[in-house]
């Protein structure tokens, strides 16, 4: 959502005293980046450049409130459930602003700022001004990351436990997808179960899309799909960059890095596709699996003639002289991690043959979908490429035409094979 942000024109008529922000907020990007903002910079909630979570009201001159969190939030694979309640009413000073993650009270502040007396008011949601969605007015600071369930109840500052509640089983927080709140005349509720931006409270305060796609993923607070780690580098040379929520790579000439999905697998069946965006040298070289951290693991080259496109496993060429790769082709990959045998195609159909006799190499291992890339300068190895991990695009392109899917987990171009899944926490925890 780096390039995409949602506008809102507000008019007069919200509370000056009382609101409640209730949303889901997944990190792809490490960067300074506004949440959610009002016109400049009124009431806002964004995370710094150092990874702390920062939720103000700015009345013009000064901070009524600002309180930046010590603890940093620099998981990119998790959602994080985000609630700014405010009532500037309150006859105890440290609850006329709070802020929840996860259903947990934050009471650790680099900077603690509150109202100091019950007169204090703010005018943002009592003036016509422009609110922001993934972006802030003037100084260009966009989110980086994924939303979901974006609420703002007006007029009333309600607890986490409106908007989330403790799973009975796992123990985890999660998402309450039908929360009974009062929504005031400012109240909205977007990004619902999907892109949309029509309000689902019954106000009709409807949002724009300003600027970038604004698409719809799978990945959800209830869901977490696997996506490329920003966070694993080979070595200081490992200069590919992310997008597109990190399902896109874009990998360099000038040094070598390895690419790992966010979640890992011991064991079952589970299926992932790779779209070859674009590649450059003609002995392009990508690995779509790695077993560790550090092993070399099973991997498919791919070039565009037919010198050096083979499967390798674990150091041994196994399989050579396959049909060589064209940007746009997709690679599939299905791994069975109990029974230790991994298939590849292309564009749909079998690429090679079944690679069999791997239970010993994956016994005991985590295993990862991913690439590598070796840079070379003067060979100008270099490569684009979208992963679909059952997100059902690449990049923020939707996949053709769906193909079935019998766990009904996840949306693939191609056809899952029967007993594959997508890797996310939904089948990782069955």
């Amino acid at each position: 959502m780096a390039s995409t942000y949602l506008t809102q024109s507000m008019t007069s008529g919200g509370s000056t005293t009382k609101f409640t922000k209730s949303l889901w907020v997944k990190r792809t990007g490490l960067t300074q980046g506004y949440v959610i903002d009002s016109q400049n910079d009124e009431v806002a909630i964004q995370f710094n450049g150092d990874d702390k979570l920062n939720c103000f009201i700015w009345n013009g001159s000064s901070y009524s409130t600002e309180l930046i969190s010590t603890r940093k939030f620099r998981d990119t694979n998790a959602w994080y459930h985000i609630v700014y309640a405010v009532d500037y009413t309150n006859a105890t000073q440290a609850y006329r602003a709070r802020v929840y993650v996860n259903g947990e009270e934050i009471t650790s502040w680099d900077t603690e700022t509150r109202p100091s007396n019950t007169t204090t008011t703010f005018d943002t949601f009592n003036s016509s001004i422009t609110h922001y969605i993934g972006n802030v007015s003037g100084t260009n600071k966009p989110f980086d990351g994924i939303l979901s369930h974006v609420i703002h109840v007006d007029g009333t500052q309600y607890a986490p436990t409106e908007f989330g509640e403790t799973d009975s089983t796992t123990g985890e927080w999660k998402i309450k997808t039908a929360p009974s709140v009062t929504w005031g005349t400012k109240g909205y509720w977007v990004l619902k179960d999907g892109n949309s931006v029509t309000d689902q409270s019954p106000n009709s305060n409807n949002w724009t899309v300003a600027a970038g796609t604004l698409t719809k993923t799978e990945d959800c607070p209830s869901n977490v799909f696997a996506t490329w780690n920003p966070l694993i580098r080979e070595t200081s040379t490992g200069n590919q960059t992310y997008s597109n929520g990190n399902t896109t790579i874009d990998f360099p000439a000038g040094g070598d890095g390895r690419m790992y999905s966010t979640l890992a697998f011991s064991s079952g069946k589970f299926y992932a596709e790779f779209k070859i965006n674009s590649f450059t040298a003609d002995r392009g070289h990508a690995v779509v699996l790695y077993t560790d951290i550090t092993s070399t693991g099973l991997y498919l080259s791919f070039c565009k003639t037919g010198n050096a496109n083979l499967i390798t496993s674990f150091g041994s060429a196994v399989q050579t002289g396959l049909a060589s790769f064209s940007g746009g082709d997709i690679i599939g990959m299905a791994v069975d991690a109990t029974n230790g045998t991994v298939d590849f195609t292309k564009n749909g159909s079998a690429y090679g043959s079944q690679v069999t006799g791997l239970s010993s190499n994956f016994s005991g291992k985590d295993l990862f979908f991913g690439f590598l890339g070796e840079g070379h300068p003067s060979e100008t190895r270099v490569f684009n490429a979208s992963a679909n991990f059952g997100n059902g695009y690449f990049g923020t392109t939707a996949v053709s035409s769906a193909g079935t899917n019998a766990s009904s987990n996840g949306i693939f171009e191609y056809d899952v094979p029967t007993g594959y899944t997508a890797l996310s926490t939904k089948r990782l925890y069955l």
